[in-house]
């Protein structure tokens, strides 16, 4: 990485600087069930279960079990890692529903997938009712464990459709959207960070999500140069009138071209250049924790869950919709504002927007231009009112 660069903004002597990624608990969709222990009986259940393994019939060798090992490896980066991790956590849910009830969960009885579904909409004590969407993220990560096991769980029986047909209907609700981060806020979001080290950081997270368009897993998962790590969502290249990011994401491989800024402070590329550059990354992960001490950036890549929480700290901290009360505004950003807030902001062809973030369709691009084209074609007054 070319460190001749222009440095506008060198970090402050003595600051500390406390990296929360080093002991923040990780934060899961399904956070509201990870009291729910599992005894050791049910991991190594799920785990021989679910595992790729020789036919009965073959005898094993060490060859082929290093070949098993690679076959499971490529079988979990087939989904993302966190929704591996959701959906192992809805197995061990519904595991240990099922063990409550006094039944077992294999073979797969649409009957008592149908009872579970209903309890889950079911407020109980403090639990409270879980949403339509959680519910129906539950029953995929039921089918997918069930297709693990070489099971097939019918999600049209009438025992699981119509029951969850009649939670639609009842207890359905608009989708809640996140709040789009707009111009405005997302300079004055910066604006409250420093220029010690991880200030540096937390900058180029923010501009370069914002002006990408980018989920907060494919900021994190950029790597300084092809192939550098395992792990790796994709690389950079700076070019003298941007950068261009290669991404490995939902949609497949896409690139991403973000331009140079206006003015450094709000640079994207800019921000990202100085990071490299004082933080001394050559190499591997572009996004890395910082020490305690604040004084060098550490090879562990950074986490996704430290993005959105650095999203609604600086959100508080800017004074972002401070008309609203603080948990309102802490509930209304999140990691996708920074992609929302490009769709909506933009000013260009949909066409472009579309491509930026990775949509396969424009409708998809529609549903996060929040403000941009509201009241914008007005059919009251085009009906002669």
């Amino acid at each position: 990485m070319d460190r001749s660069l222009k440095n506008s903004g060198r970090p402050t002597n003595g600051t500390r600087i406390e990296d929360s990624d080093a002991s923040d608990a990780e934060i899961s969709s399904s956070a509201s069930y990870d009291s729910l222990n599992s005894d050791e009986h049910d991991e190594r259940t799920s785990r021989d279960r679910a595992s790729i393994a020789l036919p009965a019939h073959v005898a094993g060798s060490g060859a082929l079990d290093r070949l098993i090992d690679t076959a499971r490896d490529y079988a979990e980066a087939s989904t993302a890692e966190n929704t591996n991790k959701a959906y192992s956590a809805d197995w061990k849910h519904f595991t240990r529903w099922c063990r409550l009830k006094g039944t077992d969960p294999l073979p797969p009885s649409p009957e008592m997938v149908g009872l579970y579904v209903a309890d889950l909409a079911a407020a109980t004590g403090k639990a409270p009712a879980l949403s339509v969407s959680t519910i129906e993220r539950r029953l995929s990560g039921l089918a997918w464990n069930y297709r693990q096991r070489g099971f097939t769980l019918d999600r049209k029986d009438r025992h699981v459709a119509t029951v969850l047909a009649g939670i639609r209907r009842r207890h359905a609700r608009p989708p809640v959207q996140k709040e789009a981060i707009l111009p405005d806020d997302i300079q004055a979001m910066v604006g409250t960070l420093p220029y010690d080290l991880r200030g540096l950081r937390d900058r180029a997270t923010l501009l370069l999500g914002y002006a990408g368009g980018l989920r907060r897993s494919e900021i994190v998962s950029l790597d300084v140069h092809k192939d550098d790590t395992p792990d790796s969502g994709g690389w950079i290249e700076i070019f003298e009138d941007g950068a261009l990011l290669t991404l490995n994401a939902k949609t497949g491989w896409r690139e991403v071209e973000v331009g140079r800024g206006s003015s450094d402070q709000t640079c994207p590329v800019h921000a990202l250049e100085q990071w490299l550059y004082f933080a001394k990354i050559d190499f591997g992960p572009v996004f890395v924790r910082t020490s305690r001490d604040g004084k060098r950036a550490l090879e562990a890549r950074l986490s996704d869950k430290h993005v959105a929480r650095l999203i609604k700290a600086t959100v508080l901290k800017s004074g972002v919709r401070s008309d609203l009360p603080e948990a309102k505004r802490l509930a209304m950003f999140s990691g996708h504002s920074l992609r929302a807030g490009l769709a909506s902001s933009a000013e260009v062809d949909e066409r472009y927007v579309q491509k930026q973030l990775g949509h396969a369709s424009a409708e998809m691009t529609r549903r996060y231009q929040r403000r941009r084209d509201r009241f914008r074609v007005n059919l009251t007054k085009a009906a002669g009112l």
